[in-house]
């Protein structure tokens, strides 16, 4: 390693560690010695963590997504299309069943493009990127065929830890982090089609603000970013909450405006957390997955994914409210659809069609038996 940028970044993060925020080149630079393995691990790591200490900006943000945009992302053009984005930023205190897999399937399937950038767990049991394998889908494909699943589909996913989507370092970093620092949200952001819609769950309240300002310099359109709360909880997770409230931030026509709502308020019921709580083993999360998407599933799961949805139609602007986003979901996720478009995803996003839904038929199979 070379000593001098080790006593460069060493100076950066003295500076962090006394509360000093810095420039959004300051932030490229030194998220860019981390990238390109240039400093001592123990400098990147203790870089990450005096960030996250302080608190991020949006500038510092910025920066780190420059870094991993610039340098270790590879790309793909889908401008042709209008396609959304659905993720959070993991690392959340209340870990759920990956319910924003669910969501993209049923919005996908009442017409939403779907361009997924997701990651394998990293705190959790099941990622979004595990998940997906999971169910069928071909994960560490080339973004080539990403790109071909989006179109043929309507729905695609890029493994963020993937060295066919990020070549140089992402997946090497991530993997040996167990904390949320921004540079989980500069990576989600990272997106290889760069797509104008997202909606986006964060693991703190206090990123919502940070990030939709992110999102709004990057050249985002419309974006929405949430954070789920659960009633008499300090704990909440990176997703629109059926637990109690959800509080957020909406970009739209160049504005950022604050929102917040209860489930009630979208024609929910409040649950119990624990009927949200992630499944341990990934079999069991994948089979609960296919009942949820034929619509008979738990009560409670259904209306965390009708509600997720809902938030993808309200932020692509197919609805006026999120409460006619609701409705449309729960048509949707009842008729079945959604495991149509699933099964449409694996015959495309896959090197072996006929071995991805084969393992669909398996799941089929073990959910009768549930």
């Amino acid at each position: 390693m070379d000593q001098e940028k080790n006593k460069k970044l060493g100076q950066i993060i003295t500076r962090l560690i006394g509360k000093e925020n810095l420039s959004q080149e300051e932030s490229h630079e030194a998220f860019c010695l981390v990238l390109g393995n240039e400093v001592s691990d123990m400098q990147q790591g203790a870089f990450l963590a005096a960030l996250t200490t302080k608190g991020e900006t949006a500038a510092e943000v910025a920066g780190g997504w420059r870094a991993v945009y610039e340098l270790d992302t590879r790309k793909v053009d889908l401008t042709d299309l209008t396609i959304v984005d659905n993720c959070g930023t993991g690392m959340d205190s209340f870990k759920t069943f990956n319910i924003s897999t669910a969501a993209s399937l049923v919005a996908a399937a009442g017409g939403v493009t779907i361009a997924r950038h997701g990651a394998r767990a990293i705190s959790s049991s099941c990622g979004t990127v595990d998940m997906v394998e999971c169910l069928g889908v071909d994960v560490e494909c080339r973004v080539e065929t990403v790109e071909k699943s989006i179109r043929q589909a309507g729905i695609g996913l890029f493994n963020g830890m993937s060295s066919e989507v990020h070549p140089m370092a992402l997946g090497r970093i991530l993997s040996q982090i167990c904390f949320g620092s921004p540079l989980n949200i500069a990576a989600s952001l990272a997106h290889p089609a760069m797509p104008k819609v997202a909606l986006r769950g964060v693991y703190s309240p206090s990123l919502l603000r940070p990030v939709a300002e992110v999102m709004q310099e990057i050249g985002y359109t419309d974006a929405l970013v949430v954070y789920g709360g659960i009633s008499g909880s300090e704990r909440g997770m990176d997703e629109g909450s059926v637990c109690g409230m959800t509080t957020g931030v909406h970009l739209h026509n160049g504005i950022l405006t604050d929102l917040a709502f209860h489930p009630e308020d979208c024609g929910l019921k409040t649950h119990p957390p624990q009927l949200l709580a992630a499944d341990q083993s990934k079999n069991t999360a994948a089979v609960k997955m296919h009942r949820l998407l034929s619509g008979t599933g738990d009560a409670a799961r259904l209306d965390a994914v009708i509600l997720n949805s809902g938030l993808i139609f309200y932020v692509q602007n197919a609805v006026a409210t999120i409460a006619e986003g609701v409705d449309k979901a729960r048509d949707i996720l009842r008729s079945g659809q959604a495991l149509a478009t699933l099964k449409r995803w694996v015959e495309v996003q896959n090197s072996d069609p006929t071995g991805g839904l084969a393992r669909l038929a398996e799941l089929h199979k073990a959910g009768a038996l549930l």
